[in-house]
């Protein structure tokens, strides 16, 4: 693998790519430093470290909202809008025409996640406010004037159209998975404090304890992403002129979790977007759902469990179209042995997919919530569970397969072997 790192290096497209990655990485690391001015930032660490949704928050936002820095509000508000476009995409037409249209449609359908985006951030934004004025934050010397008010709403809005640009850069100009890269690099940031703790106050039998723990699900993190169902195709043999194509055979990959980490974040923004409304108003019956809700409960382990899933197959069929896979296949002459091309073709891979991802994402949301169980059994002192996990290990793992592209395209050896 270090001799891979070193091929890399040795490109100079690549070793441009990685630079710039690693360019903007720093460049969102340092706006997490940045405070926003005029809040008292004592009675809002508090807040965050009482646990709760805002100490899950903090972790996605790299400790900025913790700091209430410039990007506090973190990459959540964009995960959001995402989901709620794809969403309506099911049930819009003009939406699923334009996800139809190829890179045209692609590229206007992101224009209204960049807006929606925007008004999710200063939604959320001026929930802060209000939230932060009822813990404190404006003591009498240091009161919240309009102008004030205007100052940070519009310093965390534009905070997070400035992550959500600097994500799209690095998809574009770095390596690749730019908003995934932005969270990986969140979560990341939290270690070495959170090891500090627990190396501070568990013993020897618990390190080794949470070693286990952490090798096993990583492992199973890998297994269950790089598994996959072959489907065999034959092509059939064609002249043309006096030159005979097809009669080849291959597969098509079907992969158990073809959805990714998506739906991990998925279900973590749909169980933490209410409980944050919740919490930032006043009312006390608003408090209890936070209380019950909250991410250390044991419901928002059973809905992170069921969303999960029901993101997985969601997703699954927003990144598989078995009609369009079959439509392919009989367009170049292919068919998979005993089925026959057509309606019976994307019949059967819709019902194998469906076989397939039911365990994946069943081993999925296990994965994501099991290691928070036994996390809470130790004692560990800081938030980092499954999701935080499989997050890292499979936004890891998509990057270490573009750059394995990116060296095979030049005939070195890559990572995975």
């Amino acid at each position: 693998m270090l001799q891979s790192l070193l091929n890399a290096w040795k490109l100079p497209d690549l070793r441009k790519r990685l630079l710039f990655t690693a360019f903007i990485i720093a460049i969102y690391r340092f706006g997490s430093f940045i405070p926003v001015p005029g809040i008292d930032l004592g009675a809002i660490q508090n807040l965050v470290a009482g646990g709760g949704v805002f100490a899950f928050l903090d972790l996605f936002a790299g400790g900025a909202l913790e700091r209430v820095a410039v990007f506090a509000l973190g990459i959540m508000p964009y995960i959001t809008a995402s989901i709620i476009i794809q969403l309506l995409t099911i049930v819009i037409p003009q939406l699923e025409a334009l996800a139809k249209e190829g890179e045209a449609g692609s590229k206007k359908i992101n224009q209204y996640i960049r807006y929606l985006t925007v008004v999710l951030a200063l939604i959320q934004s001026v929930g802060y406010v209000f939230l932060f004025r009822t813990q404190g934050a404006f003591p009498p010397d240091n009161a919240l004037t309009p102008l004030k008010f205007y100052l940070i709403v519009l310093t965390l809005t534009v905070g997070t159209a400035l992550i959500m640009w600097l994500g799209e850069l690095i998809t574009q100009r770095g390596i690749g998975n730019g908003i995934s890269l932005i969270i990986f690099a969140s979560i990341v940031s939290r270690l070495p404090g959170g090891l500090y703790k627990m190396f501070s106050t568990m013993n020897p039998l618990e390190w080794l304890a949470m070693a286990i723990i952490a090798l096993g699900v990583i492992a199973a993190i890998v297994l269950i992403q790089e598994g996959q169902r072959r489907v065999p195709i034959q092509y059939a043999k064609r002249v043309v002129g006096r030159r005979m194509y097809g009669g080849q055979s291959t597969y098509l990959p079907l992969r158990i979790n073809m959805a990714g980490v998506i739906p991990v974040i998925f279900a973590s923004s749909v169980l933490v977007f209410p409980v944050t409304l919740a919490q930032m108003t006043p009312w006390s019956w608003a408090k209890r759902i936070a209380d019950v809700v909250g991410p250390r409960s044991w419901w928002y382990l059973i809905g992170e469990v069921l969303l999960i899933i029901l993101f997985t197959y969601f997703y699954t069929a927003v990144q598989f179209n078995p009609i369009d896979q079959a439509d392919n296949l009989k367009k170049y002459g292919g068919f998979i042995p005993g089925i026959r091309p057509g309606r019976p073709t994307a019949q059967y891979l819709r019902s194998v997919l469906t076989r397939i991802t039911l365990p994946g994402a069943v081993f999925l949301a296990a994965i994501a919530v099991l290691p928070t169980i036994l996390i809470r059994g130790l004692g560990v002192p800081f938030y980092f569970g499954g999701t935080s996990l499989l997050i890292v290990v499979g936004v890891a793992l998509d990057t270490m397969k573009q750059m394995e592209a990116q060296l095979l395209m030049r005939h070195y050896e890559g990572f995975l072997k």
